[in-house]
């Protein structure tokens, strides 16, 4: 069954003459559609989240208004970063994949992948290229059944895999950018090390205030700023991260996994396992070890 995503790109498509094959939301901030369409138009407006696309068949008359020397290809890849507009014209058929990526996972990738504050990061733009790995794990989501708990679980681990690679291939820094607040970057490696040394434990927001020698409203606002996501959340990401990593490396019961990770309990890390992959740490550990 396919559900209703409310991403600005796939809005846009489900106004056009674009068919809709299938949707799902996978882990919290990522999600998927795959297309149809033939003989339409259809542009995109800033539309604050990232959209990274790949043709599965056709499209050869495709093109952007802006870029017509360019013609679209199967396996030909494009990114559409938040803050990008483009229309584009199809003539003929095609059938493609787009995965949609929040700010969240994105800020998430930047500080942990590349060290770097997610709003001095730019997503380059990018029309009908070629990338023979990243195409490769569109095809598999091609072939995998998206409403099944396990391949649901496979998609969102193919797809963070994409979005892992972009962040490392095709982000560059803002041009003419001049940071104003957040946090020194000593600072904010200082609050990275110490919170992954106290995930089991419970981090409090004054207790992570004093580590900045800020007060706890001054430092909301600017571990926001240097983040890309407010403390609580960042703290909540990195102990579902780590689940992840214990629940595949390691033969721990689910208790011990969620004190480990700082959850309460055993049905409070399940809860919230569940509300971030849409599937059970049962389950997940089931699916990872197929």
């Amino acid at each position: 069954m396919s559900q209703s995503l409310q991403h600005q790109v796939f809005q846009a498509l489900n106004r056009s003459r674009a068919q809709l094959e299938r949707s799902v939301q996978l882990a919290d901030g990522l999600a998927l559609a795959q297309w149809r369409n033939a003989h339409d138009a259809t542009q995109y407006n800033t539309p604050g989240h990232h959209t990274f696309g790949c043709y599965l068949e056709g499209g050869y008359g495709t093109f952007r208004r802006d870029l017509p020397q360019l013609k679209g290809a199967p396996q030909r890849l494009c990114i559409l970063p938040a803050e990008h507009q483009s229309a584009w014209v199809v003539n003929g058929e095609l059938r493609f994949i787009h995965l949609y990526v929040s700010p969240q996972p994105f800020a998430l990738g930047a500080v942990q992948l590349l060290d770097r504050e997610p709003r001095e990061l730019q997503l380059q733009e990018r029309t009908f290229i070629e990338d023979p790995q990243q195409a490769g794990r569109f095809r598999q989501l091609a072939l995998l059944d998206w409403q099944e708990p396990g391949e649901r679980l496979l998609c969102s681990s193919l797809s963070q895999a994409i979005l892992d690679q972009a962040l490392l291939t095709q982000v560059g820094r803002r041009n003419g950018l001049q940071l104003k607040g957040g946090l020194a970057p000593q600072t904010r490696r200082r609050l990275q090390e110490y919170i992954e040394a106290h995930l089991e434990q419970p981090l409090g927001l004054a207790e992570l205030a004093e580590q900045a020698a800020l007060s706890s409203y001054h430092f909301a606002r600017m571990f926001t700023q240097s983040f890309g996501l407010p403390p609580h959340r960042y703290v909540l990401m990195r102990r579902l991260q780590r689940a992840t990593e214990q629940l595949t490396s390691s033969p721990h019961e689910l208790g011990d996994i969620a004190l480990a990770c700082g959850f309460a309990s055993a049905s409070h890390f399940s809860t919230r396992f569940r509300q971030h992959f849409g599937a059970t740490p049962s389950q997940y550990r089931a699916a990872r070890c197929i």
